[in-house]
């Protein structure tokens, strides 16, 4: 199809987001780029862990949207007695037939909420890599595919680290986003007093998306045309976070180990979502820069060095955008 008719298939098939935007609102105030966050999410197939102080609507806003969505929904506290069965599922011996069946476990559920992930041991985080790379499960000698769309969304906590587990470096690259959940401003925080402060029983969202809106959407999103100049910013950037001496020589030593090639594929395909979201045929090189951060910032392993000086991911990534040129 020509450009006009891809626009207008654009915004054709994007209806569906701002009636979505208007339902999370129904229970989640503010929050604007936490929810648009969740959205490119579901428009690229990719999980997200957002991370904030207790209180700042993480989990509601994970709820809400699994509430939008005519799909099935699961939430996983994670303790740390939890163990891998508790979450994938396990086999069950019938003795009668003298044969074993599969018991299947929460996560075959479209959407996956995993509540303060980081409170699990390395055994159950281990037991989320095959699921949420190849979106299948073992049990047993079978694999069993999971449900589409697929996605986990993990919230943790940054500041009580007390009975906590890192996450491994492989589990955090296989999240598409990592989100700095951050305080309401004062109007915010006076709606949420209307709205929350009452004993009477909490607002639901309703259906107002399908699955099949999003999976036509997709194929849309795959579509977005992105410039060569733009694909080799990308490429750019995510190398410089890898050797980043070569482009700031005062950055030298501070990065321990950058980026994959996994950054590389989700700012591209992230970026074309956004595109998507904004009724755009094309990918602009604001649309990287607006990425960068929440693509980027757990992929970075920082150096003593960098923690020594009280330096960030976050601090690395704005001096790399400043230093890579933009076409």
């Amino acid at each position: 199809m020509d450009t006009q008719q891809f626009n207008e298939a654009i915004a054709a098939h994007s209806a569906w987001i701002s009636p979505l935007r208007t339902e999370i609102s129904k229970l989640v105030v503010g929050q604007s780029f936490l929810v648009d966050r969740l959205i490119l999410s579901l428009l690229c197939k990719g999980h997200v862990l957002l991370e904030g102080v207790p209180g700042l609507a993480k989990t509601l806003s994970v709820k809400a949207l699994s509430g939008a969505l005519d799909a099935s929904f699961a939430r996983i506290q994670f303790t740390p007695d939890l163990l891998p069965a508790d979450l994938l599922g396990t086999m069950i011996y019938n003795p009668e037939g003298r044969s074993f069946s599969a018991k299947k476990g929460p996560i075959f559920a479209n959407l996956i909420l995993a509540d303060e992930i980081n409170r699990a041991p390395a055994k159950v985080q281990s037991a989320l890599l095959e699921a949420m790379q190849e979106r299948q499960v073992t049990l047993g000698e079978t694999t069993y595919p999971l449900p589409d769309p697929f996605l986990v969304m993990a919230t943790q906590n940054p500041i009580d680290q007390e009975g906590t587990y890192q996450l491994p470096e492989a589990q955090l690259d296989r999240f598409l986003f990592k989100v700095i959940v951050s305080y309401p401003n004062r109007n915010e925080e006076l709606k949420i007093l209307d709205l929350m402060a009452t004993s009477a029983p909490p607002q639901q969202t309703t259906p107002v998306v399908t699955p099949q809106q999003i999976t036509e959407s997709r194929k849309l999103v795959n579509n977005v045309y992105i410039d060569q100049a733009v694909k080799e910013y990308i490429v750019d950037l995510v190398r410089a976070t890898r050797n980043p001496d070569q482009i700031d020589v005062s950055l030298k030593g501070l990065i321990r180990a950058g980026a994959s090639p996994r950054a590389t594929i989700n700012i591209t395909l992230a970026a074309r979502a956004l595109a998507f979201m904004h009724h755009r045929s094309f990918v602009t090189p604001q649309d990287i820069k607006d990425l960068a951060h929440d693509i980027l910032r757990h992929r970075i392993l920082l150096s003593y060095e960098a923690e020594a000086e009280n330096v960030s991911s976050d601090d690395l990534i704005d001096r790399i955008l400043s230093k890579v040129p933009v076409p």
